[in-house]
């Protein structure tokens, strides 16, 4: 469902939080300035951790510089539904946008998304201490243009990893978190069913979650992307990844595996509901904090190596700037103000943010000591993992097409795991239907 902030709404949220944050290069409200008095700014992005929390914050902004924000956090599919269709028309209905990283190269690629550089260069609209270089470069790069101009600012860098929601029940029966595929079925083996839990959960988007196995086992989705686009979803490797893979889910997870969504994988290992998943670092976190069933038996890990190594895979959206928008430097204030420092570390000391894309604060031994859950330093795993994605495996999810063949890949995983498809079957498939995709969007195999 749709969620919907609505400014009585945040004005009492603003209450609650207390205190204004002065903008970067801004004096402090008294002054009585109100730059932005008569914009409304439409701000919109999905669901997820991090746009949630901003919410509490935005009466700030409004106060601040006299502008009105409707801010909108649909679901995932629904948003980018919506926002490739307001993108492609060159919609004046938003002003700042999520750049979802699937759709950069479509979204970017298109001159769809306004470049920033000439905003980050302007200091009557950033002042040096808003410092656009702290932002790691893992997360910056993804979001330049042909042209090499950044079109996005990274509000995340959300890293597969693994963690454990019950680790007592898995070191009672003999084991710690598997650093391998390897060791995942043994452990899952050995601690499936223990006080009433399944052993295994990950979230159902397929084109996602699959990946870094696929890659584990020494495949990939195209030949060699982003020059040659040729699917290669049928090889062997690919086939063993979608069974290693889907057996996992068939024989240690829930009643229903294929309906869990990101967020209900949230919910079930803040429960305990779960035992063990791989899931992105903004989602299994959260069994860590002061809410959680689990906070006292939680572990984590980074993502297992298959037989070709390890392959977490990394997503990054950004805030940028729609090409129809007419509030361009209304739009960038917002901006500068969601990713600046003090106020990232507020979402970080206040509510727990810790998929943070400034290197500045990761830095922090306030960081990394709070990252430490029960002896685990999430700080370096995220840290290690990022770097782990600059070999450049991630290269395959920034071209154009890549989220109908995404598609096609979370169809075969569903069918095997639900036993429609043989793993051969479901994949041959996949490569089959991908091929057809990518000829219908133009692209030359």
């Amino acid at each position: 469902m749709e969620k919907k902030i609505r400014r009585r709404q945040l004005l009492a949220a603003g209450t609650a939080a207390g205190g204004l944050l002065v903008l970067p290069g801004k004096a402090p409200a008294a002054v009585g300035a109100k730059p932005l008095k008569g914009i409304t700014l439409n701000v919109s992005c999905w669901s997820a951790p991090y746009p949630l929390m901003l919410a509490k914050y935005i009466p700030e902004f409004e106060q601040e510089t006299g502008a009105r924000v409707i801010y909108t956090t649909p679901s995932f599919p629904i948003y980018d539904q919506r926002m490739d269709i307001a993108l492609a028309t060159r919609s004046a209905a938003y002003d700042v946008i999520n750049v979802t990283f699937i759709f950069i190269g479509r979204w970017v690629g298109a001159g769809w998304v306004t470049p920033l550089d000439p905003f980050i260069a302007n200091p009557k609209l950033t002042p040096a201490s808003w410092d656009a270089a702290d932002f790691l470069p893992g997360t910056t790069n993804v979001f330049k243009n042909a042209k090499g101009e950044l079109c996005a600012i990274p509000w995340i860098a959300d890293v597969m990893m693994a963690g454990a929601s019950r680790y007592d029940i898995i070191r009672k029966a003999g084991f710690t978190l598997p650093e391998t595929f390897e060791q995942m079925p043994k452990m899952l083996a050995a601690v499936n069913g223990k006080d009433g839990l399944p052993g295994f959960i990950t979230e159902n988007h397929y084109g996602w979650t699959f990946i870094g196995f696929l890659q584990g086992y020494g495949a990939n989705v195209f030949r060699n992307p982003p020059h040659d686009l040729m699917p290669v979803l049928a090889t062997p490797e690919a086939v063993e990844a979608a069974g290693f893979f889907s057996n996992l889910l068939r024989s240690y997870g829930p009643k229903g595996a294929l309906s869990y969504t990101y967020d209900e994988v949230v919910v079930a290992l803040q429960n305990g509901q779960m035992i063990y998943s791989t899931e992105n670092e903004d989602f299994v976190t959260p069994m860590a904090l002061s809410k959680s069933k689990v906070q006292k038996t939680c572990a984590f890990s980074l993502f297992p190596a298959g037989p070709a190594g390890r392959f977490p895979q990394i997503a990054t959206h950004g805030w940028g700037i729609p090409v129809g928008s007419r509030h361009k430097n209304a739009a960038w204030q917002f901006i500068t103000w969601a990713m600046s420092k003090p106020l990232l570390l507020r979402m970080f000391r206040d509510q727990g943010w810790s998929s943070i894309t400034r290197r500045s604060i990761i830095e922090m031994p306030e960081f990394r000591r709070k990252l430490t859950y029960n002896g685990f330093d999430v700080a370096k795993m995220y840290l290690d993992t990022i770097d782990l994605g600059a070999k450049g495996y991630m290269a395959y999810r920034t071209v154009p097409p890549y989220p109908q063949v995404d598609r096609e890949i979370t169809i075969a995983i569903e069918s095997i795991i639900s036993g429609e498809k043989s793993p051969k079957q479901a994949m041959d498939a996949a490569q089959k239907n991908s091929i057809a995709e990518l000829r219908r969007a133009g692209v030359k195999i």
